[in-house]
């Protein structure tokens, strides 16, 4: 069901609509160098752009988070945590990981730095963990010393363990009131995102340091997992902070057509699979219903899939045009894929299609220098694990 924004989401529009000065200049300290000269200029609906390449040869890459001090830090899906430090990867990847399973859709995940990682120092990964013969979706933490990994904590383990090497989710924000959200995708087992018993097809919310908050919606339900925040979510791959309202939006996989952007509150439910816009990938139904009371819907569904991951919200002063817009990198379809919301119906309005064909897009995110990174697992070539790279996008004219 829809529900009306507050008068927060209202001084949204007006910022996002009249490109107020309140979005912050981008810091003129960049991670990686400005090329020479601009390469080919690539011109969309309402901004152009060259696109340069920041690291090539990862493997698999699948989350990245930038440090305060310049370094970016990148994991690789078998389990690999790669620093990039003065635009050049080291050669050594970080020790003190956890032990990875990568496993089907499974392995290291994302990759998040606590709001407060300069007091702190903690970051944050979502992995696959290994249990016996099956595995879940766990979350850690730790902190980093020189090129290896300390204090680390394991957080969160998902529950019951399972075999199938299917929708782990996983993404990571914290929201603006410093709490941890992360994602789990139904396993691929479908039915288990209905059922509050299990951490399969949900959202998630914690503390930062892994307690459960006492006024998370099911935690006083019998039988119901405390950390659950939300439910009925087939597989989010995406997941941001909105850089002005503070809450968590998430973009989803659906099964054949019915991908979703979705707005995460407090105990509801997302439908799946009980309502879906998509099919099951034999061509047989899962459901006939598209909505149905007590279901939220989705603020924008791509049908046919383009099978997201990876959201970022534009916002700061290197993209104007594209300020409030949500973007989302797209695996199947191979494209940045950019929607135009209307923050007052909270409906995605308009969608255009960037860069098609550079590959299989698995994240992207607005840096602290403004721009927009954009990393590709790799081309259409599934053979090949070892092509991954990161671009990010320079608007013309760029000259800091």
């Amino acid at each position: 069901m829809r529900h009306i924004f507050s008068a927060v989401i209202s001084f949204a529009v007006l910022f996002f609509s009249l490109n107020l000065t309140l979005a912050q200049e981008s810091p003129t300290e960049l991670y990686f160098s400005l090329p020479d000269s601009e390469g080919e200029i690539i011109e969309t609906e309402k901004v152009n752009f060259y696109v340069q390449e920041a690291v090539s040869g990862l493997n698999s890459p699948w989350g990245m988070a930038f440090l305060p001090d310049g370094r970016m830090l990148i994991t690789e899906k078998s389990g690999n945590l790669v620093m990039v430090e003065n635009g050049e990867v080291h050669e050594q990847s970080i020790g003190g990981v956890p032990e990875v399973l990568d496993f089907g859709q499974g392995g290291f995940m994302d990759v998040v730095l606590h709001p407060n990682y300069e007091e702190n120092g903690w970051i944050y990964f979502s992995y696959t963990k290994p249990l016996g013969e099956n595995n879940h979706t766990a979350i850690a933490r730790a902190r980093l010393n020189g090129h290896e990994l300390i204090d680390f904590e394991e957080l969160f383990v998902g529950d019951p363990p399972m075999p199938t090497r299917f929708h782990f989710g996983s993404r990571i924000a914290f929201d603006s009131n410093g709490y941890l959200f992360f994602s789990i995708g139904d396993r691929g087992v479908m039915n288990l995102a209905q059922d509050l018993d299990n951490h399969a097809g949900k959202v998630f919310r914690l503390y930062d340091d892994g307690r459960i908050p006492s006024d998370n919606p099911f935690v006083d339900e019998a039988g119901a997992k405390p950390e659950i925040f939300t439910l009925g979510n087939r597989n989010p791959q995406g997941m941001v902070t909105h850089p002005v309202t503070g809450e968590i939006w998430t973009n989803e996989h659906g099964p054949r057509g019915g991908d979703e952007i979705n707005i995460i509150r407090s105990g509801r439910n997302f439908g799946w699979p009980l309502v879906t816009h998509g099919i099951n990938y034999n061509g047989s139904i899962i459901t006939e219903k598209t909505e149905m009371e007590g279901m939220e819907y989705p603020l924008y569904n791509w049908t046919p899939s383009i099978a997201p991951s990876g959201m970022a919200i534009v916002h700061g002063d290197r993209y104007p045009a594209w300020n409030g817009d949500a973007i989302n990198g797209a695996l199947a379809q191979q494209h940045v894929n950019r929607i135009e919301i209307d923050y007052d119906n909270e409906t995605g309005i308009h969608e255009e299609r960037i860069l098609q064909g550079i590959g299989r897009v698995r994240d992207l995110r607005v840096a602290p220098d403004g721009f927009i990174y954009v990393m590709v697992e790799r081309m259409a070539d599934r053979s090949a694990r070892t092509d991954g790279f990161i671009v990010r996008l320079v608007p013309e004219g760029t000259t800091r």
